[in-house]
């Protein structure tokens, strides 16, 4: 997992243009200064350019639940990589 986090830092960081954002599983999109709903697709649009994924409308909608965070989105790229393989 924390590969993954690893990587799905590096395209936050592109996509919020932020060098100095850290990562962590239990972050939320309360936490990230600018993480808006235009952002969410931005970051969903990198998330599946960079790891060669798709995902259905229900994930994306998921995601921003209450219960949802930074660690539930890196084990749903995680899992659909492997589905991939």
């Amino acid at each position: 997992m924390d590969n993954m986090l690893d990587q799905m830092q590096e395209v936050f960081r592109d996509v919020f243009d932020d060098d100095e954002l850290t990562l962590a599983e239990e972050m939320t999109a309360l936490d990230i200064d600018g993480w808006d709903s235009l952002m969410h697709i931005n970051l969903i649009i990198a998330v599946e350019r960079r790891f060669g994924v798709k995902f259905a409308t229900a994930e994306i909608s998921g995601l921003k639940a209450d219960d949802q965070n930074v660690g539930t989105f890196c084990r749903l790229v995680a899992k659909k990589v492997d589905e991939k393989a």
